[in-house]
């Protein structure tokens, strides 16, 4: 979603840098990537995705001839971890035009500012050294290093300076390689890893080897922050559900994830409105109170998703039918994984544009359907009736934005 990494080679190069008839029959006959668990049950599929939401294209006719995939959703009831049993890790290549950042919005920023301030603040990591693997390109990082003056090392096989020539803020060092054991002599107080994990097709393996790289440091805190299993299915987060995400964590799989890798879990709570779920573990083996997790409620969730899911879907196909049918013209606000996948299941002919802050994705064009992402500066010359904001949490700043400019278009949540 934020800072991330080419990284589940690191783990699947190993094993599958080819499609084998191995993977294959994994993929027909799946355990849990978590637990091992043959307690699996497909509940949902969505055919023909753009395999990649953050990579787009330079040109609408490159967009449109996108590669897809398909998304075949699985629970493990034993743990309940969701993930995706037709991922193939072939069809992904990660390189540095993937781009998801969110720290040009105030509200993200906010956000991850508070989270490195409380980080530093609990764990004390002042004057210390930290490790950000999949750091994208260093936001988060340099965050912790300027809030607590600390000493930072990224670690991005696909990491690409902004191309002013400056200095990231906070002067970390940044290493084009994946992070494992063999950079186990780097200094390391604090480990954070942030949607990264989601993207792994073995993530016990990757898990391991972080927890092995730590074996000499056992006073080391690691952070890791996914996207939250819970708030797709409980709350309808249908738009992001994506191909370049494997694995869906929930609390109860998250924890059964670090505590069998070694890692004490010492805390696991939902942010960011409850969009994510994060991690806090030292290397060691107990599990606090604060952190058991029953996948009970991720279970009863999954029964009845797939209904939800169709229902919701049949919603917005009728908003946008009938704005296509009164002649109403609309732009969806976030050019990332959520705009992309309601463009993509809906096609809706009302929308005309997507609107997104990153000035790194405009001109450029979604797979898939092949809109373009515009400036909000060019809302003036398109004057929507409606726009439609793909996540609550930014509609306040959306809304602000918009009066600043003197338009009041209907807004829409999707």
């Amino acid at each position: 979603m934020h800072d991330r990494l080419d990284a589940h080679k690191h783990c699947d190069e190993h094993d599958l840098a080819a499609d084998t008839p191995e993977a294959a029959d994994q993929r027909r006959s799946p355990h849990c990537p978590v637990c091992a668990g043959a307690a699996v049950h497909v509940f949902l599929e969505i055919r023909d995705v753009p395999v990649f939401c953050n990579v787009l294209a330079l040109t609408r006719a490159e967009a449109v001839a996108a590669a897809t995939g398909d998304i075949e959703l699985a629970l493990c009831s034993d743990c309940g971890h969701v993930f995706n049993t037709a991922f193939d890790a072939a069809k992904l290549e990660y390189n540095p035009a993937y781009e998801n950042s969110l720290h040009f919005s105030q509200h993200f920023s906010k956000y991850a500012e508070d989270l490195a301030h409380r980080l530093i603040d609990t764990y004390g990591i002042r004057g210390k050294d930290v490790i950000d693997v999949g750091c994208g390109r260093g936001d988060f990082l340099s965050l912790l290093c300027r809030a607590g003056n600390n000493r930072g090392y990224g670690f991005d096989k696909s990491y690409a300076p902004d191309g002013n020539g400056s200095a990231a803020p906070g002067n970390p060092t940044f290493i084009r390689d994946f992070y494992g054991p063999e950079y186990a002599s780097y200094p390391c107080d604090l480990l954070s890893c942030r949607h990264v994990l989601e993207h792994i097709e073995q993530p016990v393996a990757f898990v391991a080897d972080i927890r092995h790289s730590l074996d000499a440091k056992p006073g080391s805190v690691v952070f890791f922050e996914v996207p939250n299993a819970a708030y797709t299915l409980r709350d309808l987060g249908i738009w992001d559900l994506i191909y370049e995400h494997c694995s869906y964590f929930s609390g109860s799989s998250l924890t059964r994830l670090f505590s069998d890798t070694g890692f004490a879990v010492r805390r696991v709570a939902e942010l960011y409105d409850g969009q994510f779920i994060g991690i806090e573990c030292t290397p060691g083996t107990a599990i606090s109170a604060a952190a058991t997790v029953d996948p009970h409620d991720v279970l009863e969730c999954v029964e009845r998703f797939p209904e939800r899911y169709a229902r919701k879907l049949d919603y917005w196909r009728g908003v946008t039918d009938e704005l296509q049918r009164s002649g109403r013209r609309a732009v969806i606000w976030g050019g990332g994984s959520k705009g992309v996948t309601f463009l993509n299941l809906l096609k809706p002919s009302a929308v005309v544009g997507v609107v997104d802050l990153n000035p790194r994705k405009h001109g450029r064009f979604v797979p898939g359907t092949g809109h373009e992402v515009v400036s909000p500066d060019r809302l003036r010359e398109i004057r929507p009736d409606v726009v439609i904001v793909m996540n609550e949490v930014y509609k306040d700043e959306i809304r602000k934005d918009l009066r600043a400019r003197g338009l009041t278009p209907e807004l829409l949540v999707a």
